[in-house]
């Protein structure tokens, strides 16, 4: 079957070397770009160390656990790794991956270097969890505007601890159709508003993950 092949989230850590990663990611366009209709590079940012990989088991992992927080083209100061540049060769072929949290302070400054970068599309996610915290829907739709220049596409993640079968992010939820209800409110307050601007250089239709 002839479908479009998407990579959703590649990266490597610069954990044990910039240059390393620098290679990878230079490596890894020369083998996906061409082959896959979109390579979404995770990530733009390095995880600040103060927060927890949320996906990821410290327990289990060891000192692997640590190399989640190296995996952006940025530092967590700010300033630009090696790859920064590596990766600017190859946009707007590249996209990027990168995860904003609830009133993340990184937001309008990741849109500014996407748009260095040459970026045009970029994978993200919007958290269920988050939608019980106060002032939600504002937050989710100044990220969703922030990123309306972009071809985004949204996955929908993270189980509310009160909502799982067990207290974790990673529970199936006690009633599965409350999940479903969140992601239907989602598409229907984003993506109607891309598909009018679709026409328009700044705005397009979402897709869902």
């Amino acid at each position: 079957m002839d479908v479009p092949v998407w990579v959703s989230e590649v990266g490597v850590s610069s954990f044990g070397a910039e240059e390393v990663q620098a290679w990878g990611l230079q490596r890894t366009a020369e083998l996906l770009l061409g082959r896959a209709s979109r390579v979404h590079w995770y990530s733009l940012y390095d995880l600040p160390s103060a927060w927890e990989a949320t996906t990821r088991h410290r327990e289990a992992e060891g000192s692997s656990y640590y190399r989640h927080f190296y995996m952006g083209l940025l530092r967590e100061d700010g300033t630009p790794k090696p790859a920064y540049e590596v990766f600017a060769r190859h946009t707007p072929g590249l996209g990027l991956c990168q995860w904003f949290h609830y009133q993340d302070h990184r937001l309008d400054e990741a849109v500014a270097r996407m748009r260095e970068l040459g970026v045009t599309y970029l994978r993200t996610g919007l958290s269920w969890a988050d939608s019980f915290r106060p002032g939600a829907l504002e937050w989710f739709d100044r990220q969703m505007e922030a990123l309306a220049e972009f071809d985004v596409t949204v996955t929908f993640c993270f189980t509310p601890e009160h909502r799982g079968i067990a207290a974790h992010h990673t529970s199936p939820p006690l009633e599965k159709a409350e999940f479903a209800d969140f992601c239907a409110s989602m598409v229907e307050r984003y993506a109607p508003v891309r598909r009018e601007r679709k026409s328009s250089a700044r705005g397009r239709s979402p897709e869902i993950a």
